[in-house]
């Protein structure tokens, strides 16, 4: 093992997860697979090509670099679609590639113009309109703007999709204000029809829109957790649960997150284990030290908290968490070896270690968790 952690992404899990997905939205809905930060963690070289094996024809990303590493590893041609970051420069690159991207501001949508009419193309743009997140997006005052100049250029800019984004469909805390936007959106989308301007599809569901606020679907989803075997919140998961009365998650996780065993070390009671005084041994313990640590992803709120599985037990996490290393104690667990594999996310035998204990642990929101493990950990394909 060149690495001192490696990930596993399960094939047939994204198949099952893609397959439940169209189940939800129905035929006539497109899905495209939200890949940003990484495919959550996943890995986009890796989990993107298996996407598109199940069907998947659009992908969803935050930035042109995301972007630029789709067309690498994309094996056919497939929409791609820039939902952030497009940097001026960056621009006639993505109209040159056939790269859609959101407009969000009368200034990007006057650089695509004048990029698109430079290369003699036409620039693919989705119209992104504000109507309550107040991130990203055209508001009221910018709209009849918008509208002069989309209608001035069409010659060089195409309209593929109006979209929004709604601020916290996985919490029933925010479900006036989600019902707010999509009423409003509905009624912008409705005003730029009567001006002439009308888009082929029409998109603002996220994974937890998609089974919150089922009329959000629309001509496409835009799905980023749900594909990876995550619910958006409990919230959202109980919701289906109870709407749909079964009692087993229909989603399966596509990563399991394994190390090895680096060194055992006996340590007497009462001494102090790794930095600081905030564990000290209660008996004589048996130590395992595992190669990972914060630079990895392996959170330090996790200290004297979190759990890995050892020879399909449970051993918790003994003092802080380091750097590139982490003490557990595996005292009760019989026949340790150095080597043995260690995982630290996922299943090993019966038991396994979910990425929502993680949060429940440290805080971190599953996004959270996922999106920080590093892009040098190996990843591979697994069944």
């Amino acid at each position: 093992m060149l690495h001192s952690s490696y990930i596993e992404i399960s094939k047939s899990a994204l198949q099952h997860n893609i397959s439940f997905v169209r189940q939800q939205i129905g035929p006539g809905v497109r899905l495209s697979s939200v890949v940003k930060g990484n495919a959550y963690g996943h890995g986009l070289e890796q989990l993107a090509p298996l996407a598109q094996a199940n069907g998947v024809d659009h992908f969803s990303v935050f930035s042109a670099d995301e972007a630029q590493r789709l067309l690498a590893v994309l094996p056919r041609p497939a929409t791609i679609m820039i939902m952030g970051y497009l940097d001026k420069d960056e621009i006639e690159w993505a109209i040159q590639h056939k790269i859609q991207f959101f407009v969000f501001e009368p200034e990007r949508l006057a650089l695509a113009a004048a990029a698109a009419k430079r290369l003699n193309s036409r620039a693919e743009i989705h119209l992104e309109l504000e109507t309550g997140m107040h991130r990203t997006g055209f508001d009221a005052a910018a709209l009849p703007e918008a509208i002069s100049f989309l209608k001035a250029h069409r010659e060089h800019v195409l309209l593929q999709g109006i979209c929004t984004h709604y601020a916290g469909a996985e919490s029933l805390q925010n479900h006036e204000r989600v019902l707010a936007q999509y009423s409003k959106f509905n009624k912008i989308v409705q005003e730029l029809a009567r001006t002439g301007i009308k888009a082929p599809i029409t998109h603002t569901a996220c994974s937890a829109a998609m089974i919150s606020y089922p009329q959000t679907h629309m001509g496409m989803v835009r799905v980023g957790i749900m594909q990876y075997g995550l619910w958006p919140s409990p919230e959202t998961y109980n919701q289906y649960i109870s709407a749909h009365q079964v009692n087993k998650d229909p989603l399966r996780r596509l990563i399991t997150w394994k190390s090895r065993i680096m060194s055992l070390k006996h340590v007497a009671k009462g001494s102090y284990v790794g930095y600081g005084t905030s564990y000290q041994a209660p008996r004589d313990v048996l130590l395992a030290v595992v190669p990972v640590g914060y630079a990895w992803g392996y959170s330090r709120s996790l200290s004297n908290q979190g759990q890995v599985l050892v020879r399909g037990q449970r051993a918790g996490v003994a003092g802080i968490v380091n750097m590139n290393a982490m003490m557990v104690d595996v005292t009760n667990i019989p026949d340790v070896q150095q080597n043995d594999e260690v995982v630290l996310l996922g299943k090993q035998g019966e038991q396994s270690i979910t990425v929502a204990s993680f949060g429940e642990l440290s805080t971190q929101l599953n996004y959270e968790l996922l999106t920080r493990l590093p892009a040098n950990i190996p990843r591979s394909i697994v069944d």
